[in-house]
């Protein structure tokens, strides 16, 4: 892992910007570019034993895939993506350049969660029928 991608003044603010937005929820907060990323923020009571340009990895490579297939969609541009895990959340800002993804536990997204239950409902009715 390099340090030093962003300048200290803006990797601040990022981090700034998600503990505001999070609160104690939030668990890490890191920058990454197509070729290399930055652990700005981790809980002080999480290991540091993630495998973070796995993560990298997929993360870039799943923006890149999530833009395409969804470029000139009725749903409009693409913004972020959320993902859901058994014990948090990883919200993923991307742009042509780079991005930042920040993980969370505890954080409340209720519509988000009763959306994908009722869907996966309907979904697991239809494929007993």
């Amino acid at each position: 892992m390099t340090s030093g991608l962003l300048q200290s003044e803006t990797a601040d603010q990022v981090v700034t910007t998600a503990r505001t937005a999070v609160g104690d929820s939030l668990r890490s907060v890191t920058y990454f570019t197509r070729d290399d990323y930055e652990q700005l923020y981790l809980r002080d009571d999480l290991e540091r034993d993630a495998d973070l340009s796995t993560f990298i990895g997929h993360e870039w490579r799943g923006f890149k895939v999530a833009q395409s297939a969804y470029e000139g969609s009725e749903l409009g541009e693409y913004r972020y993506t959320i993902r859901v895990f058994d014990n948090g959340f990883l919200i993923r800002i991307t742009s042509e350049r780079e991005g930042v993804f920040v993980t969370t536990d505890g954080l409340t997204i209720k519509d988000f969660e009763e959306t994908a239950t009722a869907i996966s409902s309907v979904l697991e009715e239809r494929n007993r029928s």
